[in-house]
């Protein structure tokens, strides 16, 4: 009686010590893997915005992408990544330890049995592993499939107001299934190969249940070990081979994570393959310089395809504004891009303003995630600024109704769905008003303005001295600029005044 009540107090005292150290357990494995994920998911959020990698993964040719879906990668990859390994690691050390505790009592009951169960949790792990490596391939597949299916119903979502102008439901609504079923195809092959690993993986465990007695019944039935002994033998055994397990137990579970860090490895070998190649276009670069200086320079479309300019040398200084004008593809874009450091030419140099003292507007501004006060002053601090510098800037482009529909200036709203896109592009020349660089390249940047408007901010633009490349097709644009940079879409190209040029030549 006193050995029981000594037993069950050992138990309490064991319980009340272990309940805390397991709470605390469970709560600090969860928070380590938070803290992973934000400095994991930090960390590659900063290498995809440097050197522009952003956009060298995104070309505009979806064909020619590198790497599908990067947001998925750094959110949902990074996500389970973290999570699971911390899950794999924690099972791998009990199991190690479970494995220690037991095996060698097994051995001292029989060698046989322990290497009997050695040689079968190897073969059983060979085998498991032929058939799963499928399972990686589908479900690497599966992430990129589902990410894409996913994006195609955010694109639906953001050209809300087009598709419904257009009255495309019935071809979004195909695109979008067609996604699907590419995912939903793929998943049907992921089950049936799961179901093979399943097949294998139950087979291993009904087999492993008569190893211990094929070995240890000519033992006992000889009476060398009695039936206490034959008992102690089985549990240990199963305690040793589910410890040796581990890989064949959580197969589907591995390979899912051992897609997900492929997915990652192949993210972060791209991102290293650009730094690279951009730290050394880096060293290479030429100094800055005070205007823009295109030296003997040929450009072609990305793939190399087509040649957009023969050898091209002009320069742009303080006071000076460049006019680019030709029919649609014949590079006009493409030159400002090379002009802006987002394209390099194949032949020739280009030498910019310091950074921050060049800022380019596209024909289509972007719309950030913020505030009215976030949004006009991106990219600076919009600390910078007082509500009445915001407020005057508004009024000089045109946009004093905005102030009186969104008197707050701190509200978030969905600007690029409540403003036309005639607003964005006024609110893009606030933000150039803000940022006051001395050099601008404007890409069809009054496209969806009015030609008073358009008059009136290219006034604000010379008043400020600012010196300018655009692109535009209104003849009344002439007025505005000194020189016209003529381009005929087969590489050949014409300098030429912009007072009294002909319009019609283009």
């Amino acid at each position: 009686q006193t050995g029981f009540w000594k037993t069950v107090s050992i138990y309490a005292f064991c319980l009340v010590i272990a309940l805390p150290i397991r709470g605390a357990f469970s709560y600090l494995i969860p928070k380590l893997g938070l803290i992973w994920r934000r400095w994991l998911t930090g960390g590659m959020i900063s290498t995809y915005m440097s050197d522009k990698a952003y956009y060298d993964l995104n070309p505009n040719d979806e064909s020619q992408r590198d790497i599908d879906n990067p947001d998925q990668r750094i959110s949902e990859d990074t996500r389970a990544f973290t999570s699971t390994s911390l899950s794999v690691t924690i099972e791998i050390i009990y199991s190690l330890l479970t494995f220690g505790s037991f095996i060698f009592v097994l051995w001292g009951i029989s060698k046989n049995l322990t290497l009997g169960l050695l040689g079968y949790s190897v073969g059983g792990t060979l085998l498991i592993f032929f058939f799963s490596k499928k399972l990686v391939i589908l479900n690497f597949e599966q992430l990129r499939l589902e990410a894409d299916f996913r994006y195609g119903l955010v694109h639906i979502r953001d050209n809300a107001e087009s598709i419904a102008f257009y009255r495309g439901e019935d071809q979004e609504s195909g695109e979008a299934n067609r996604r699907l079923d590419g995912a939903i195809r793929n998943y049907d092959k992921l089950i049936i190969w799961k179901a093979l690993v399943d097949v294998v993986q139950r087979s291993y465990d009904y087999f492993s249940r008569f190893l211990p007695w094929l070995i240890i019944a000519p033992i006992y039935l000889a009476k060398d070990v009695d039936f206490g002994v034959f008992s102690q033998a089985s549990i240990a055994f199963f305690q040793v081979l589910n410890a040796v397990s581990y890989i064949v137990n959580n197969i589907e579970e591995l390979s899912r994570f051992s897609a997900g860090i492929s997915r990652l490895e192949t993210f972060q070998t791209s991102i290293e393959v650009l730094s690279r190649r951009n730290g050394k276009q880096a060293a290479f670069a030429l100094p800055p310089v005070d205007g823009i200086l295109v030296r003997n320079t040929e450009l072609s479309t990305p793939d190399g395809t087509k040649l957009l300019s023969q050898p091209l040398s002009l320069s742009v200084q303080q006071g000076e504004r460049l006019l680019v004008v030709g029919p649609s593809g014949c590079g006009k874009t493409s030159f400002l891009r090379m002009v802006s450091g987002l394209w390099q030419p194949i032949r020739g140099t280009v030498q910019r303003p310091p950074l921050g003292e060049l800022l380019f507007i596209p024909q289509k501004p972007y719309m950030i995630l913020g505030s009215l006060r976030e949004q006009l002053c991106y990219p600076l601090d919009p600390m910078l600024f007082s509500d009445e510098q915001l407020r005057a800037v508004l009024e000089q482009v045109n946009l004093a109704g905005l102030i009186d529909r969104y008197p707050d200036l701190d509200i978030k709203q969905d600007w690029p769905r409540l403003l036309s896109l005639g607003e964005q592009q006024r609110l893009a020349f606030g933000r150039l008003l803000l940022n006051s660089p001395r050099y601008v390249v404007l890409d069809e940047a009054t496209s969806a303005l009015d030609v008073a408007t358009e008059q009136r901010l290219y006034q604000l633009l010379m008043e400020r001295e600012m010196a300018f490349i655009s692109v535009g097709h209104r003849p009344t644009l002439a007025a505005f600029h000194t020189n016209v940079l003529e381009m005929d879409g087969k590489g050949d190209w014409a300098l030429l005044p912009a007072k009294g040029y002909d319009f019609s030549r283009t």
